[in-house]
């Protein structure tokens, strides 16, 4: 297996080595390579990933020079809880770009927190970071930590400066919906969607009034786009009804937000159990070239990086779960999983979810394999 020319090896061969030279036992790309590859294979902790090593020792020497065998999973901890977080974050990006195509559709950005990252003890916070989603695609674009005396809003424009979001629409539920936000879209190429809830009352209670004359009157005197969808499944039924329109000359801080150009109501109507519960939701949107249908999926789609992706890290990856914390380990160990997940969700030749792929990888050298040399 010619591991040298391999992308992944290429790119994560690059990075900086946090230890001191006298220290090096390992070669960097081999802690960086046994850990993604034991992850794949459902590794969740250093202590999991010192045994998938010694247990396929014969098999990893096939393709990496081990000359002081596997690390122990202290070593492990250690480099991660060194490596600068940074700079393996844009390796992770950059990787990312040379596998897959350039992000096309909506690309939904979102944060979580690993709830099991916190330390008490040193009165160190969970830390919480914000994602960028593919949502047409299902690959993770790239992610940044959220400082602990900040929030989302200052993460998603740095996150912005690190994925190319050009010609896409860039959507976030309300916490992202920042003027600076919206203009750091614009400025990248991109358009927004952004969700529009109390935390800007004055332009939410504009659009409310916008939709509520138009509705009185029937909508004659409001341009529209409408698109309806209909779900059914589980003794649910809900329907979502959207009404995009680009005549919102009647909003008040239009002028405050670079380059708005349409607003969006979607009403969700829901029976479940014979019960009927009736929800509005508000977007405003910098998009000028799609048509309203396409900027409804985008809404509908969002949510794709709740059950594709947090939802996923939970559940096939147990990442709440985790209680990996020293040092950058925590953030350096999420960009793990996201890398995992990627060379997963890439890879067509296996059926299944994600649970039973990683299970797939951990039985079949020859799976394994043919994930590594396709990252």
């Amino acid at each position: 297996m010619d591991a040298e020319h391999n992308s992944f090896v290429i790119h994560f061969g690059r990075l900086t080595d946090p230890r001191l030279k006298r220290k090096r036992r390992h070669p960097l790309i081999n802690i960086i390579t046994i850990t993604v590859l034991a992850v794949i294979a459902g590794a969740e902790g250093w202590t999991d990933v010192e045994r998938f090593g010694k247990a396929k020792r014969a098999w990893l020497s096939t393709f990496l020079e081990l000359p002081n065998g596997i690390p122990s999973h202290d070593t492990f901890g250690r480099f991660f809880g060194l490596l600068n977080p940074v700079e393996f974050q844009q390796s992770f990006i950059n990787w990312t770009r040379e596998i897959h195509e350039k992000a096309e559709g909506s690309v939904a950005f979102d944060g979580k927190t690993a709830r099991r990252s916190h330390d008490a003890n040193k009165n160190k916070r969970a830390i919480h970071i914000v994602s960028a989603w593919a949502t047409d695609s299902g690959i993770a674009l790239g992610q940044v930590k959220v400082d602990d005396k900040s929030n989302e809003i200052t993460a998603i424009p740095e996150l912005l400066k690190l994925v190319d979001v050009k010609d896409c629409l860039v959507t976030s539920d309300a916490m992202g919906c920042q003027r600076e936000i919206a203009q750091a879209v614009v400025e990248a190429g991109g358009d927004y969607l952004l969700a529009v809830k109390g935390n800007q009352e004055t332009l939410h209670e504009d659009i409310q009034q916008e939709f509520k004359e138009a509705q009185a009157q029937n909508f004659a005197h409001m341009d529209c786009e409408y698109h309806e969808t209909i779900d059914k499944g589980h003794g649910r039924i809900e329907q979502r009804q959207y009404w995009y329109t680009s005549d919102i000359q009647g909003l008040g801080t239009l002028e405050q937000w670079p380059g708005l150009s349409a607003m969006v109501r979607c009403r969700s109507t829901r029976t479940v159990k014979g019960q009927t519960s009736v929800e509005d939701r508000y977007f405003i949107t910098s998009n000028k070239s799609r048509p309203g249908q396409t900027v409804a999926a985008a809404i509908r789609a969002h949510w794709g990086i709740e059950n594709k992706l947090h939802w996923v890290l939970d559940i096939a990856f147990s990442e709440d779960q985790c209680r990996i914390r020293t040092g950058y380990a925590a953030e350096n160990f999420a960009t793990i999983r996201k890398l995992a997940l990627t060379a997963l969700n890439t890879n067509k030749s296996r059926t299944g979810g994600v649970k039973a792929k990683r299970l797939q990888a951990a039985w079949d050298t020859d799976y394994l394999k043919e994930m590594f040399m396709r990252i």
